[in-house]
């Protein structure tokens, strides 16, 4: 295995994967994401991601962006419920300089006063799209659901709330949280293990966390809900439920489930609800699961006279896995053990999973995946469907 981790003094973890392609993915990572926060900053996580971006002491908008794409590379972050990354895909002898430049956006950014209204209406406009996309937002309306304020809100918070939110609330946030101990550094490539230390020793912050993370879960009652929206002409519905005991290190049996049931033109609700009845375009379930959280949704577009049926359906699909084979249980874990060993190709894809699976427990899990999938039993998937008490939501075209 080609593995490396290592803690540094100032708390910093370091993860690393050699490879012998001349790729490398460099990813800082803060464990920090939207389910931290309160209800009076939701949406901060996020924020503070977007303004990471223009500029530091040392380094302009441009020449953030420059640095990596000039020779060839790409730029990009994501804000989850309890991460935060920072990554870049460059050749691997351009790792070193990707390193420095990710860890003075990741420790040092300024926040321009100038970009903090701008940014602002920048987010703004991306929580218009997500709301104005049916699938989307019948995916934030469901979270909504399962779980009261501040967690059940929209990662990207509202519009008044980021409005509402001032450099010295962003910069005051960094500060507190963007610190080694509560940070991972992850590279994967074709790279040097002891250089890699060297680095992140030279460009990492003295910093200490301030105040404690906590996640704060307010579980609601399964409940139907119908919102009509002019200017649409499918209906989209979604059903789902959280679960209390299964959580991102223990993920492996809510994978095959979701494999199996929702996941692809072989599942069970693609081939019940298109290929025999021909009810929908698209179906499909999804999971959603962290160090503290886990839920489960089915999402499906379609008539709206076909509303009540599908939603039987699915139901009556979702029941049955109670009943699975072990024929297909098998069948699903060489599916996902495949998909595992091709995503596995992408650098940046294997980051976000090791990344991931320390901030769950430890890294080398990751490196432990087939024997965990292999150990889940019938009894396990049966426990989900005993555990499911289902909230359903539909967007319903509207005249009005």
């Amino acid at each position: 295995m080609k593995f490396q981790k290592k803690v540094l003094d100032n708390g910093l973890t370091v993860l690393f994967e050699k490879r012998d392609v001349p790729v490398t993915t460099v990813m800082w990572a803060v464990k920090f994401g939207a389910a931290f926060e309160g209800e009076n900053e939701k949406g901060i996580a996020h924020f503070i991601e977007h303004m990471c971006f223009k500029g530091t002491e040392k380094r302009t908008v441009s020449e953030i962006a420059g640095s990596i794409e000039g020779v060839g590379g790409e730029l990009n972050a994501f804000t989850h419920e309890e991460i935060t990354a920072y990554h870049a895909k460059v050749p691997s002898d351009k790792a070193a300089m990707a390193i420095e430049v990710l860890a003075d956006v990741f420790f040092n950014p300024t926040f321009p006063e100038t970009e903090v209204a701008k940014e602002a209406q920048v987010i703004c406009e991306e929580i218009k799209m997500y709301h104005d996309n049916p699938r989307l937002f019948v995916m934030d309306k469901m979270k909504e659901k399962l779980y009261g304020r501040p967690f059940g809100m929209s990662i990207a918070g509202t519009e008044e709330i980021v409005k509402g939110l001032s450099r010295e609330d962003l910069l005051s946030k960094h500060r507190a949280i963007y610190c080694p101990e509560n940070s991972i550094l992850c590279v994967v490539g074709n790279n040097d293990f002891d250089e890699v230390l060297e680095l992140a020793e030279k460009f990492s912050v003295k910093r200490e966390l301030k105040g404690e993370l906590f996640v704060s879960l307010e579980k609601r009652k399964a409940s139907r809900e119908d919102i009509r929206r002019a200017g649409i002409s499918q209906a989209n519905l979604v059903m789902g439920f959280s679960l209390d005991k299964l959580r991102y290190s223990n993920r492996h049996s809510l994978e095959l489930f979701s494999t199996i049931l929702g996941e692809g033109m072989s599942s069970k609700l693609f081939k019940e609800v298109r290929e025999k009845r021909g009810l929908v375009y698209g179906v499909k379930s999804e999971i959603d699961i962290g160090k503290n959280y886990a839920y489960f949704v089915i999402w499906a577009g379609t008539d709206s006279a076909k509303v009540e049926e599908v939603y039987e359906i699915c139901e009556s699909e979702f029941l049955k896995m109670s009943d699975l084979k072990e024929s297909e249980l098998e069948e699903a874990k060489t599916k996902l053990l495949g998909s595992r060993a091709v995503s596995s190709e992408d650098s940046n894809h294997v980051a976000v999973d090791l990344v991931f699976e320390e901030m769950a427990g430890d890294a080398f899990s990751y490196y432990d995946y087939e024997n965990k999938l292999k150990g889940v039993g019938l009894s396990d998937i049966r426990q989900i469907v005993e555990e499911a008490k289902f909230s359903k939501l539909c967007l319903v075209p509207s005249e009005a």
